[in-house]
């Protein structure tokens, strides 16, 4: 067990008002740093200025330097692995004290880790999406028509990684963009971009197994997103208990019934140690 955990009188406070109690969990991209995936916000992250969807939309060349980009970052994203802490959740779903897991990452490492009920709020890198008519894709097939298209790409061991799979590529006039094989339109990755809305059936799920559970713990998030602190404000209505998670400071610092300020993986395989007993 992490010492700094145990030894934390906030972590004594959260496991306190925990115990007994089922757990919705929202998690953010401070979760999946242990994986190798960076955080947009943490401490010593680089200032970025993500691709709107509106950019996407209007322009080749943004569309172009995004998939660009995003294909050679996909084959490191998708290599990655769940870190203790995914696993932790999951053996806490399994022991029943964590009824859901609420997440703004796009990286899937949660259902990699075991955990059987996940929203994905801003959806997922695995898949792709047609934005004419609709039509889903695995997104290994459209890597793979990628690469056949374009050979020229460079190998991706040596590119900086993003939180969303992507890498900043400069010189994309030649590459050659993924088109729907059933109607030849735009295709995108099944992702909430910088500028969209979570969808209303997403956020309606994930406020149904908020309301279900007993209490509200948030892990790795700063909670800058707007999905993440109205879940916050729905939990804090009802006054149930709740636990964050995060190295530094969040937007819900002062709502929160416990702030811990550590790692997400060693607090969590705390929490499993304490709670799933």
């Amino acid at each position: 067990m992490s010492q700094t955990a145990v030894e934390s009188p906030a972590f004594e406070a959260a496991v306190t008002a925990l115990r007994g109690k089922t757990l919705a969990v929202l998690t953010g991209a401070g979760v999946s740093t242990d994986s190798g995936i960076p955080d947009y916000r943490g401490e010593g992250a680089p200032v970025r200025t993500p691709m709107t969807f509106q950019q996407f939309l209007a322009d080749l060349d943004y569309r172009k330097r995004y998939w660009a980009g995003s294909h050679l970052g996909w084959k490191r994203f998708s290599a990655a692995s769940p870190n203790a802490g995914h696993r932790a959740l999951a053996d806490l779903e399994l022991a029943g004290v964590v009824d859901g897991i609420i997440t703004q990452n796009v990286d899937g490492l949660h259902l990699r880790a075991g955990s059987q009920r996940v929203v994905d709020l801003h959806g997922s890198m695995d898949r792709v999406v047609c934005l004419t008519c609709g039509q889903y894709y695995a997104r290994g097939g459209v890597a793979d028509q990628i690469a056949v298209a374009n050979p020229w790409l460079e190998s991706p061991e040596a590119v900086e990684l993003s939180p969303d799979g992507d890498v900043e590529i400069k010189d994309v006039a030649a590459f050659v963009l993924p088109e729907c094989t059933v109607c030849g339109g735009i295709l995108k990755p099944d992702v909430v971009f910088f500028g969209e809305f979570v969808p209303k059936e997403k956020f309606a799920e994930a406020s149904a197994l908020l309301q279900a559970a007993d209490a509200l713990v948030i892990a790795g998030s700063s909670l800058v997103v707007n999905s993440g602190i109205r879940l916050l404000e729905q939990a804090s209505r009802r006054k149930v208990p709740i636990v964050i998670i995060n190295r530094g400071v969040t937007k819900g610092d002062n709502r929160a019934s416990v702030k811990i300020d550590a790692g997400t993986s060693e607090t969590l395989v705390s929490l499993l140690e304490r709670l799933g007993d």
